[in-house]
Parts: structure tokens; C-alpha cells; sequence
């Protein structure tokens, strides 16, 4: 059964302040006050340290970044301009109480967007996101509190890929990251693909995304 849901793209916002609001959501969705909400989001530079506990150790030359803990599984990972950033605060009822299944379905979504501009992308067995050949164009690491997902993906749409060199991207020489640019060899901008990311988000999580103000 497809379900309402709505999207609300907040356009380039500091991590913390979208952290804080994620939180937020997460607490009036469980409460029922709210429908399920995709914030979609291009960050300032940040490294965010997920779970795992080689998060700080593969933080080779952060510098002037800001830095950021948080609850979400995996490694450390870079977020900036050029990226599409989205956080799904999605209640998840039945079958869809499976964790497996949900970062499944947002690696198909995200597969979807990299076929809709005409590259090829796939998983990468062993390893949670998106790839294109042999390099990574997608990262994802999501918590979940009494069923409330938050936290999601960062699609790299135009990002500078020089940036992720501060880090071990999940772990992985920086060298291995790439993006729709680059793979398409083409510009591509975020608003060109948000259209494309909700779409394709909508058919793998059957949500119907209505758009809303922030």
C-alpha cells in the first residue's frame, strides 16, 4: 500500500541545524503528529562519524571542518556542496520493519536516479551504497528509534571529490569516490536530480511525496 508522505527541501543548511531538526521530526512522527517526511539537503563542509569504531581513525586531514558524532551506523563520511543529502523520517509498520530491506530499497532508488541520467549503477556486495563500476557515488547510514528511521543517503551529484581526500570514505581510500558529473561527463545540477531522487524514492519505499515548504 502506497502511503502519504511529503518531501520538504530544505536547500543548503549546516549539519547541526538539520541534525537538530531530524530529531525533531523523529520524535513528532512517533507521536503520530506529523505524516512521513523526506528532507533533502546540500551541507556545507562536514565529516559526520557514524557507529563503527574506526570512524575517528579514518579521519586523515579533517583540518577547519567541523566534525560531528552522531547515531547513525557506519564509518565516517563526507558531506558538501554538489551533494544531495536526504533523510527519510519514515515510520516503518509490518514487513517493513526489516533494516536489510529498507537500505536495500534506497540503494534501488538510488540506482534508479543514476539510470535516469544514464549510467549504470549497482551494489557493490559486501559494502553498503552505490557504485558505478568500481567507484562509489552513493554512501548511506541510517539509526531507527521505535521504528522511526532518520538519517539516509548523500548521492554525490557534482561534488568536489578532491574534498573527500580528509578522510577514508567508509573506510576506503578517498580515490574510489565519484559522481554523476564525473560518471556522465556532463554537468549536472541538485535541482536537476531532486526531482529524479523523490521519484525513484517514492517507487521503493511506496511513499507518495507531496511537496512542502519548509
Amino acid at each position: 500500500m502506497i502511503k502519504p508522505a511529503r518531501v520538504v527541501d530544505l536547500g543548503r543548511r549546516e549539519y547541526g541545524e538539520v541534525w537538530r531538526l531530524q530529531l525533531e521530526l523523529l520524535a513528532q512522527r512517533q507521536r503520530n503528529e506529523i505524516a512521513d517526511t523526506l528532507l533533502l539537503v546540500e551541507h556545507p563542509d562536514v565529516i559526520t562519524l557514524g557507529r563503527r569504531q574506526s570512524s575517528q581513525a579514518n579521519v586523515v586531514a579533517a583540518s577547519d571542518i567541523p566534525i560531528f558524532e552522531i547515531e547513525r551506523g557506519g564509518d565516517v563520511t563526507y558531506h558538501g556542496p554538489g551533494q544531495l543529502v536526504g533523510y527519510p523520517i519514515l515510520q516503518l509498520d509490518g514487513e517493513e520493519r526489516d533494516l536489510h530491506a529498507y537500505l536495500r530499497n534506497l540503494e534501488e532508488a538510488l540506482i534508479g536516479v543514476c539510470a535516469d541520467v544514464g549510467v549504470e549503477g549497482r551494489r557493490n556486495p559486501g559494502w553498503t551504497g552505490v557504485w558505478i563500476g568500481e567507484r562509489k557515488v552513493a554512501s548511506l547510514g541510517i539509526a531507527v528509534r521505535r521504528w522511526v528511521t532518520m538519517h539516509g543517503f548523500a548521492l554525490n551529484v557534482a561534488t568536489d571529490l578532491a574534498r573527500f581526500a580528509s578522510i577514508n570514505p567508509c573506510g576506503l581510500d578517498a580515490a574510489v569516490m565519484t559522481s554523476l558529473s564525473a560518471a556522465t561527463g556532463r554537468p549536472l545540477t541538485l535541482d536537476e536530480v531532486k526531482p529524479l531522487a523523490v521519484a525513484r524514492l517514492g517507487q521503493a519505499l511506496d511513499r507518495a511525496f507531496t511537496p512542502e515548504a519548509p
